[in-house]
């Protein structure tokens, strides 16, 4: 069986190390977000994680524990910080066994942990791709981690909510029938492999 805790710790690693590399000087850059700077891509990261290690306590219900604030001078220390933090509340025991609130999905929407879980993992697999192209360096998930973000991601609907102003994810990026699981991923969730080309 998957052990989708172990699994989302990787992922929020990779993304840990990846984030180390930048520096403040690094903030304007473009991202495959096409809304967000790096820096606004970062503060979107951390707040997401400060939210989801609320949901996991019990606390995710008020919108204001997911917005994303100004950046500390040391971004990468922050985001390592907000990192440690979900993965310890993601790591409590009983957290995936409640049900998480989800404001930004809808006012007073909840899922099960464990599904929230999934959503997390792909999340910061997919954002710390972005990170990595944003810098100029290759990120590749392990075989594993990649395997099961696929199946997570395929599973999301393609419909015109991704459309929609806010959307999490853009339309449907085709991709070549020989691409590995990254670049499938990728292409589900709306990013072209080969960006910014």
């Amino acid at each position: 069986m998957t052990n989708i805790i172990e699994l989302n710790r990787r992922a929020v690693e990779h993304s840990v190390r990846i984030v180390s590399r930048l520096t403040p000087a690094d903030l304007d850059r473009p991202t495959p977000c096409s809304a967000w700077k790096l820096g606004d891509l970062l503060q979107h990261m951390i707040a997401q994680h400060r939210g989801f290690a609320a949901a996991a306590r019990g606390n995710g219900a008020d919108p204001e524990v997911w917005e994303a604030r100004p950046l500390a001078d040391d971004p990468a220390a922050e985001y390592a910080d907000a990192a440690a933090d979900v993965l310890a509340a993601f790591a409590e025991p009983g957290a995936l066994e409640r049900d998480f609130a989800l404001p930004e999905v809808a006012p007073g929407f909840t899922a099960p942990g464990s599904q929230v879980l999934g959503f997390h993992l792909v999340d910061y697999v997919v954002h710390a791709w972005d990170v990595a192209r944003a810098l100029g360096i290759e990120y590749r998930p392990d075989e594993e981690l990649a395997g099961y973000t696929l199946e997570v991601a395929l599973a999301v609907p393609d419909d015109e909510h991704r459309t929609q102003p806010g959307a999490s994810f853009a339309p449907v990026v085709p991709v070549r029938d020989s691409a590995d699981a990254m670049d499938r991923i990728l292409g589900a969730l709306g990013r072209s492999p080969q960006w910014p080309n």
